[in-house]
């Protein structure tokens, strides 16, 4: 069957490759923690009750048929005055497009701003931003980040690659890695994007940001969230942020996801997820809407909530460094927010019982999972290429208990490396 350039040349994901093998073991009864998909256990992390009643509730009503396409009114306003409160940005009702997840809106984002062989600039790992240029026709400018830097890009990465471009995409808290900017840092790339944006000539794309911050609410310790328009206002004209409800209130079935930005790239995406329907639900918008109107349940249930996110990560990332410590070539990087640890894994050269070398993060992926009953996904997943001996850990799918019990096994399993 013959079938369009694009479809025959899209890249299947990694992510559920792995999840595919690891569900084959789990079905033959093998005890496996899995820790690949960027979700959740709804046993260990239901989602706020009031919002389940909220939904309840909604379709008992009758709220079964089509929502309007850029979103029902009484969510978009409850988003405009939750933005305000938590994060100090003002955007009005008309500006807010909400859809089935952050997904369709990352994907209308593409589509409205780029056309076939724009550049889009974005850092190595990332989530799923090479699949979206391809899926528009883009010109991918992957830009390599380090462990040194928290795997977040810096001014001084992106600055070679910014002339010319249409869209710079960026994520914070980011996935796959559970780590964010510093406010010096994007405060350096936002100057950028302006410095850029001002040299350029009348009829001249802008250089957009796409900036993804699903997992804002999400974030431990001293570290804070920060945004490019509360820092540098001028921004506000190019700048898409991506936000939702599936990450910080583990609703990542409940599909309520929403984008704010300018009005004329706004106006432009509603059209398009209007051809799309890539809509929410309409019980579970006005039940989010009635939720994010309750702040008291908002707070209650992310203070219980997220500690035990946190609890999890802090495991794991004791437990690679305690490894660290007897000497085997492990690390992992402080979880700041998210549901994802970085992990690194540097055993390629090494042997296996059964005298394989292990050369790729894949077949590390793959060893591990065998010998330690342990799913993890490389950052090969996300852009990086496969010789980078580091993986994301996302701890929303185990339990503490799972999760504890995996570390005895990874240490049995790195024991039988030669």
């Amino acid at each position: 069957m013959t079938v369009s350039k694009m479809a025959q040349n899209l890249i299947g994901s990694e992510i559920i490759r792995v999840a595919g093998e690891v569900n084959a073991m789990i079905a033959k009864g093998e005890p496996i923690c899995n820790l690949t998909i960027g979700d959740f256990n709804p046993s260990i992390y239901p989602i706020p009750e009031a919002l389940r009643k909220g939904i309840t509730k909604a379709y008992e009503q009758g709220h079964t048929n089509y929502p309007p396409a850029n979103g029902v009114a009484v969510l978009r306003k409850a988003i405009v005055a939750f933005n305000q409160e938590r994060l100090g940005l003002v955007y009005p009702e008309n500006d807010i497009l909400v859809a089935g997840g952050s997904r369709p809106l990352i994907y209308a984002t593409y589509m409205t701003l780029i056309d076939p062989g724009d550049k889009v600039v974005y850092p190595t790992p990332s989530w799923n931003n090479n699949h979206y240029c391809h899926l528009s026709g883009a010109t991918p400018v992957e830009v390599k980040t380090r462990p040194e830097n928290n795997f977040m890009p810096t001014a001084e990465d992106v600055k070679p690659h910014l002339k010319g471009a249409t869209l710079l995409a960026l994520c914070s808290p980011l996935n796959p890695t559970g780590t964010m900017f510093s406010k010096k840092d994007l405060e350096e790339i936002c100057d950028l994007v302006l410095e850029e944006n001002q040299n350029r000539g009348e009829g001249e794309k802008p250089l957009y940001v796409l900036y993804d911050q699903i997992y804002w609410m999400l974030t431990f310790g001293a570290t804070e969230h920060y945004d490019p328009v509360s820092l540098r206002p001028e921004l506000r004209d190019y700048v898409i942020y991506i936000d939702g409800t599936s990450k910080c209130f583990a609703a990542t079935g409940v599909r309520v996801g929403y984008a704010f930005g300018p009005t004329g790239v706004m106006d432009k995406m509603k059209s398009i997820l209007g051809h799309v329907g890539a809509w929410a639900p309409k019980a579970e918008q006005m039940a989010t809407a009635e939720f994010l109107q309750q702040p008291e349940e908002v707070d209650s249930f992310m203070a219980e909530f997220k500690p035990k996110v946190q609890e999890s990560l802090n495991v794991l990332y004791d437990g690679f460094q305690q490894l660290k410590s007897e000497g085997f070539n492990v690390d992992a990087i402080v979880p700041m927010g998210a549901i994802y640890l970085s992990a690194k894994l540097d055993l390629a050269g090494k042997e296996t019982p059964d005298g394989k070398e292990l050369q790729t993060s894949q077949d590390v992926t793959f060893f591990v999972l065998q010998e330690a009953k342990l799913a993890v996904v490389p950052f090969s997943a996300f852009g990086s290429s496969r010789d980078m001996n580091w993986f994301r850990l996302s701890v929303g799918g185990a339990s503490l208990e799972d999760i504890k019990a995996s570390l005895g096994r990874l240490r049995e399993a790195l024991g039988k490396l030669k």
